[in-house]
């Protein structure tokens, strides 16, 4: 993947993690990590010279997901012991699926109070 196709991959996450509520960017670890209230539900990571994804996962899935693709899926370091999945992204990525990963685990580092504000705030949508 050269340059060009990562800067898009890269941006079309940055769209997906940025539409979230109260999401934020910020720089760590020489890439791109997106928070809500200061803590970290997707990392993009560039280092091994593949674009992928880092997300907090819920107990099982780590196990349950690169059992079942791991060509795609992967226990990523530091943060694998933890629970967390990693998602490449390089080879032309299920938009849908890598948009239903982030949002689990932006709700899986929601704060309550967060949660119920944004709940109610969808419920009066409807």
């Amino acid at each position: 993947m050269n340059r060009s196709q990562s800067e898009a991959v890269t941006e079309h996450l940055r769209s997906i993690c940025l539409g979230l509520p109260e999401a934020v960017e910020k720089e760590a670890w020489g890439d791109a990590t997106f928070r809500v209230r200061d803590k970290i539900f997707a990392m993009v990571k560039t280092g091994d010279g593949r674009v992928s994804v880092w997300c907090k996962a819920p107990p099982g899935s780590q196990q349950v997901l690169v059992g079942a693709d791991p060509d795609t899926f992967f226990v990523p370091p530091y943060v694998g012991p933890k629970g967390w999945i990693g998602m490449r992204l390089d080879r032309g990525p299920d938009w849908d699926e890598v948009d239903a990963i982030v949002r689990r685990s932006y709700r899986l580092v929601l704060p309550k109070r967060l949660a119920a504000m944004i709940e109610q705030t969808s419920r009066g949508r409807d």
